[in-house]
């Protein structure tokens, strides 16, 4: 780790004049300066500021600096959320990880974590070695020639299936994006993951209030049952009325370089009965403009079977 130099502003408006790297529960940050994959030369440790705070009076609404364990245990947080964050990682790390910071966390992908090899998201230019090397915890969605990463996220991908905000607040004052329109595909630039701006500074998540959400859940697949990284998973959040799906929300992760919405997918379960059969065909359309790679082409059929698993955890019980 580099020298650097540490700030602790007492205010918002303070830590968003300064220049720096944010530092909240650093569960990620620490871990890339060690690499040297980041190399702050200033950081500023904003756990003073008074963003906390969970209100679930009309939706959703956490402060940027609730810590992820205090969320996925509180009471009227929606299912799919609570989940999400509980699979997330070990109870020491939900317990310092923030909620905002956990937003922001940075692909797992090998090649980027290792600072003797090429990237693209870390070196502008110098390539991506995974699209012909090891590749197989990569995307198959909005993937481009110039990245392949996951976003290692869980709990986003809750929060995109239920239209989740992010209040964003900067020196020009403060405006509210879409999670969903938050993250960016990587295309030519890898390097740029989202909109925020220079020093702005994510202060609080919003989900709307979305009265069907309380029949949600969060499948996760991966290699080894605790601690480890989606190869695969499914938010969904279902209304079922007389046998029949309503409404459905259905977002994934694991599989994309984005938490991925699949509007094609809740679409054709809008009105279709609440079968096996509705929800397999519903699921197939999921792999719409998938490109597996050498080392993951069984990601397009684990991706079905985990949505299909999710709406009959739903539907039918825990199978």
């Amino acid at each position: 780790m580099r020298p650097f130099e540490l700030t602790a502003p007492e205010t918002v408006e303070a830590a968003v004049a300064d220049s720096g790297t944010f530092l909240a529960g650093g569960t990620t940050l620490v871990d890339l300066m060690k690499l040297d994959v980041l190399t702050p030369s200033r950081v500023q440790d904003i756990n003073g500021l008074p963003l906390h705070g969970i209100d679930t009076a009309d939706g959703l609404r956490f402060g940027a600096l609730e810590r992820m364990g205090d969320i996925a245990a509180h009471p009227g947080v929606y299912p799919a959320i609570s989940r999400a964050l509980l699979l997330s990682a070990s109870q020491q790390l939900r317990n310092m990880a923030s909620i905002g910071g956990n937003l922001m966390q940075r692909t797992r992908c090998t090649y980027f974590r290792d600072v003797a090899t090429p990237c693209n998201k870390r070196e502008p230019g110098s390539g991506c070695p995974a699209i012909s090397g090891a590749n197989r915890m990569h995307a198959v969605l909005g993937t481009s020639d110039s990245c392949v990463a996951t976003h290692a996220s869980d709990v986003a991908v809750a929060l995109v299936a239920l239209d989740a905000e992010v209040r964003l607040v900067g020196d020009d004052g403060s405006r509210v994006v879409k999670l969903a329109d938050f993250y960016r595909l990587p295309g030519d630039t890898p390097e740029v993951e989202n909109d925020l701006r220079p020093g702005e500074l994510i202060t609080e998540v919003v989900v709307p209030r979305l009265d069907f959400a309380a029949r949600s859940t969060y499948v996760k697949v991966r290699d080894r049952q605790s601690y480890e990284f989606a190869l695969c998973s499914a938010a969904v959040a279902l209304d079922v009325q007389d046998s029949l799906v309503v409404d459905a929300r259905v977002a994934v992760g694991g599989v994309a370089t984005v938490p991925w919405r699949l509007p094609v997918v809740e679409t054709a379960l809008r009105g279709a009965p609440a079968t096996l059969a509705s929800f397999e065909a519903a699921a197939a359309l999921a792999v719409e403009g998938a490109k597996p790679l050498s080392g993951n082409g069984f990601k397009t059929s684990l991706l079905k079977r985990t949505i299909v698993r999710a709406l009959l955890e739903l539907t039918e019980g825990n199978r």
